[in-house]
C-alpha cells in the first residue's frame, strides 16, 4: 500500500507551460507518474510535449480522470489555482509555489475546511514513493524503496536525511514535503496518521524546525495514537529569537517555537530525538526492519 500516491495516480499540472514545470514533468514521467494534462489560462488547445493544455481545471476534468493537481503557478496566481482545484473537487492538491500571501492562504484554508480536497503545501517539494510515483522535485538520487516514512517541512534537510538513509541501505516507503509556510494544508499529524495505517512503513522520520507549535502538537498526538517508532530532527538550534530561518514559519516568538521547547516535548511524548542529521540514520537502523 502506498501513502497518498501510487503508480496509477492521474496527475494534472497547473502551470505546465513554464520551463521548470515542464522539466520536472519529464522527470516525473520517467518515475512512473501518470501525467494526463496541464492547465494554463489562455493556452487551452495547445500541447506541451505529449500533454494537452486546457484553460481551466473543469475543462480538463471533462476529458480526463484526475486524482491529483500539482500547482506550479507563480505566487500571485497560486491561491487562485488552488481554489480552482478545490472548486473542481480534485481530491489531492500539491502546491510547490513559494511566497503566497498569508491572507490569501487564510482564505484557501477556510475553503478547504468545507471541501473534499486535501492540500499539501504551499512551498512543498512534493511527494515521492520510490519505485511507484513522484510528484514535484524531490531529487531521484536521494531515494531508495524501503520501509521508512519521511515527512518534513524543509525540502533540503529532508533530501539530506533521505540521502543518509540511502547510503546506509535504508529506503523510504513515502517521502512527504509539507512545506514550511505558517499557513498550509497537510500537517505532520495527517502524515503520521497515514504512515501508522500503512503496512509498508515500519517507522517514521519527522523533519521539523523552529517556529510555531506544530511539532509539539504532533508529539502529543504520537503518544496517544501512534504505535510505530517516530524519529525526529529539529533544525534551528542556534537561530536567534525573532529572526526567521529560511521558511516564513520558522520564526521563534517569545512564547513558543524554540528549539528547546520542541525537543523537550518530543522526548516527553516518547519520540526519539536525533541531535544531528547523521544520528537519524543510526536511529533508523534500529527500527526500519522490525
Amino acid at each position: 500500500m502506498s501513502v497518498l500516491i501510487h503508480d496509477k495516480t492521474k496527475v494534472l499540472i497547473q502551470g505546465l507551460t513554464a520551463k521548470i514545470a515542464y522539466k520536472h514533468a519529464i522527470n516525473m514521467a520517467k518515475n512512473n507518474t501518470q501525467i494526463v494534462a496541464g492547465v494554463v489560462p489562455s493556452k487551452g488547445g495547445t500541447m506541451v510535449g505529449s500533454w494537452p493544455i486546457y484553460d481551466t481545471v473543469k475543462e480538463a476534468l471533462l476529458e480526463h480522470k484526475v486524482d491529483l493537481s500539482l500547482i506550479y503557478a507563480p505566487a500571485k496566481y497560486a491561491a487562485k489555482a488552488i481554489i480552482e482545484s478545490i472548486d473542481a473537487n480534485v481530491e489531492l492538491i500539491v502546491c510547490v509555489t513559494e511566497g503566497i500571501p498569508i491572507h490569501e492562504m487564510l482564505y484557501v484554508h477556510s475553503l478547504l475546511e468545507h471541501s473534499n480536497s486535501t492540500l499539501i503545501g504551499p512551498c512543498s517539494p512534493g511527494i515521492y514513493t520510490p519505485g511507484k510515483s513522484k510528484i514535484g522535485f524531490i531529487p531521484d538520487k536521494v531515494v531508495l524503496p524501503g520501509t521508512v516514512g519521511v515527512v518534513g517541512k524543509s525540502g533540503t534537510l529532508t533530501y539530506e536525511i533521505c540521502y543518509q538513509l540511502k547510503e546506509a541501505g535504508i529506503g523510504q516507503s513515502t517521502i512527504i514535503g509539507i512545506g514550511g509556510d505558517p499557513i498550509k494544508g497537510f500537517s505532520f499529524i495527517d502524515a503520521l496518521r497515514l504512515f501508522e495505517e500503512d503496512d509498508e512503513t515500519n517507522c517514521v522520520v519527522l523533519v521539523g524546525e523552529i517556529g510555531g507549535n506544530e511539532e509539539e502538537e504532533c508529539a502529543r498526538y504520537v503518544r496517544k495514537h501512534i504505535q510505530k517508532p517516530v524519529i525526529s530532527f529539529i533544525a534551528g538550534k542556534n537561530a536567534p529569537e525573532g529572526k526567521p530561518m529560511g521558511h516564513a514559519g520558522a520564526l521563534i516568538s517569545k512564547t513558543e517555537g524554540s528549539y528547546q521547547s520542541k525537543i523537550e516535548e518530543l522526548k516527553r511524548n516518547g519520540i526519539y530525538v536525533a541531535n544531528s542529521l547523521f544520528e537519524v540514520k543510526d536511529l533508523a537502523i534500529k527500527f526500519s526492519k522490525f
